[in-house]
């Protein structure tokens, strides 16, 4: 049982969504000087039973469409395979998912009505999206770029910087925007080694309708916009000087644009040696999109504590 639920949640991937919180918990101290451990946990439990919930319903809808069967999985991309090697838990998927995201409503209706109505504006919003993520976002190359981002920066992180501080303001609005391009760069990277299966069943994101090549300039303009936004952000004084530890990851980043173009490029020749370099490159992404949003926090505690010395 515990193998099938570690499967389907992903458990692995869910460091992003503690990153997250962490880095609105750290943001939230920064400008407060306190932070409640309660309200932390119970924003953490609600932003890690909705990643959740996106993952089970991501992999029993990818089930039920053929998907798994025909992906070539990697260890970030084309799902964990656990309903292809069990397809009689495919129900267990789905109720895993249905009950996080009741989970997430409970938590969500409760701190709205405790601290601010308007957070509904976020939470709503969220719901839908974890629903309808797989099987109609995903139809949509705009959208399907935007959804991962405004998952986690706009409404994960909004709103947890929102309820830890009571109201947004232009650090948060500076975090989540950095997240938001992150991560949804994250995830376009993500749909390159899955085109042609994810062509099948009637996908469309930015790799299908661009092609890999024009796809991989969408994604070296998103990245490189992260560093453009986190230089204007200290400069105009949403972040604290600090935070500019971010640029250290500078470098990596500039080897991921690197290698991806080399990979596709290679993949022209021989499909199977490009395929193995861009299995490599999602592993550097992946340690990037960590990387980035840790050195600003780290930014913006060593920011608090200069301050309080």
């Amino acid at each position: 049982m515990f193998k099938i639920f570690f499967g389907v949640a992903r458990l692995p991937f869910l460091t992003l969504t503690v990153l997250c919180i962490a880095l609105a918990a750290a943001g939230s101290w920064y400008q407060q000087g306190s932070l409640s451990i309660g309200l932390l946990l119970l924003v953490l439990l609600m932003a890690l039973a909705a990643h959740i919930s996106v993952n089970a319903f991501n992999e029993y809808f990818d089930f039920r469409s053929g998907l798994d069967f025909l992906t070539r999985r990697t260890p970030f991309s084309g799902g964990s395979g656990t309903l292809v090697a069990a397809p009689e838990q495919a129900q267990l998927a789905l109720w895993l998912a249905i009950g996080s995201l009741l989970l997430v409503s409970t938590i969500g209706l409760t701190l709205s009505a405790l601290i601010d109505w308007r957070l509904l504006l976020l939470g709503l919003p969220g719901v839908l999206l974890i629903y309808s993520y797989t099987d109609y976002i995903n139809k949509s190359p705009l959208l399907c770029l935007l959804a991962p981002g405004i998952g986690f920066g706009a409404l994960m992180t909004l709103g947890a910087y929102w309820v830890l501080t009571g109201q947004p303001d232009a650090l948060a609005l500076s975090l989540s925007a950095l997240l938001a391009l992150l991560i949804s760069n994250l995830l376009l990277l993500n749909q390159f080694p899955d085109i042609e299966a994810d062509r099948q069943v009637g996908r469309r994101h930015l790799p299908i309708v661009l092609g890999q090549a024009k796809a991989a300039r969408v994604f070296s303009a998103l990245l490189l916009a992260c560093y453009l936004l986190l230089g204007i952000a200290a400069w105009q004084g949403w972040l604290p000087a600090a935070a500019l530890l971010g640029l250290l990851s500078l470098p990596l980043a500039v080897r991921v644009i690197r290698s991806l173009h080399h990979a596709i490029n290679t993949s022209h020749h021989s499909q199977g040696k490009g395929q193995d370099q861009l299995a490599a490159v999602l592993g550097h992404n992946v340690l990037l999109t960590h990387a980035l949003p840790a050195l600003v926090l780290l930014g913006l505690v060593l920011a608090k504590l200069q301050g309080v010395a």
